[in-house]
């Protein structure tokens, strides 16, 4: 299984992006955490630090299975102007590679590099106006074959399952949120 990486930028927002990691290593995927700064260390919108597992300077993400962006704010600003993080994703998007954004980051992030132009989407309410060249749903998760959009931190649980049901199948994706009480009956990977 290739490796997918989960970007943190100084002001990220910690549940999308602990929620997404934690669901992802219960299913047994391979994820890393990357700093886009010079520094493991980085700090959330709220107060919290996580010490990234590596440096963007150090990754090659040529062969990465997912490429993961979490909102917040300043984060998604701070991910947004990162040009190795936004060639890496062009570059993966260009080659059909799976990219996921949830919160502010698909109408910061991914809608400037064109990324959702044409596809249902969704992102956190007031930065629609962002992604005008993207089918904009009202959806907690849209989730596409090679491209996973979620609203908001309330959405992390269902985000992170949708990643895993695309990676390794909605029974695997089942189990693990019946582990975490999230039942099956709850779920719905797709928009």
């Amino acid at each position: 299984m290739k490796t997918s990486f989960l970007f943190l930028a100084q002001g990220f927002e910690e549940i999308e992006a602990l929620t997404v990691v934690d669901v992802m290593r219960r299913a047994g995927m391979d994820i890393k955490t990357v700093s886009i700064t010079d520094e493991y260390k980085v700090t959330g919108a709220h107060g919290i630090s996580v010490a990234a597992d590596k440096l963007i300077a150090d990754v090659d993400l040529s062969d990465a299975e997912w490429l993961i962006t979490p909102g917040g704010m300043p984060g998604s600003t701070n991910l947004a102007n990162c040009d190795k993080l936004c060639a890496a994703l062009s570059k993966h998007h260009a080659k059909q590679g799976k990219i996921a954004a949830i919160c502010a980051a698909p109408a910061v992030v991914l809608a400037p590099l064109g990324i959702l132009d044409g596809k249902d989407a969704t992102c956190y309410p007031g930065f629609e106006d962002n992604c005008h060249k993207a089918i904009m749903r009202d959806t907690p998760v849209v989730a596409l074959n090679n491209l996973i959009t979620a609203n908001g931190p309330a959405a992390a649980l269902r985000f992170a399952l949708a990643i895993v049901a695309n990676s390794m199948g909605e029974g695997i994706a089942n189990e693990v949120g019946s582990g975490m009480l999230f039942y099956p009956k709850e779920v719905n990977f797709y928009f």
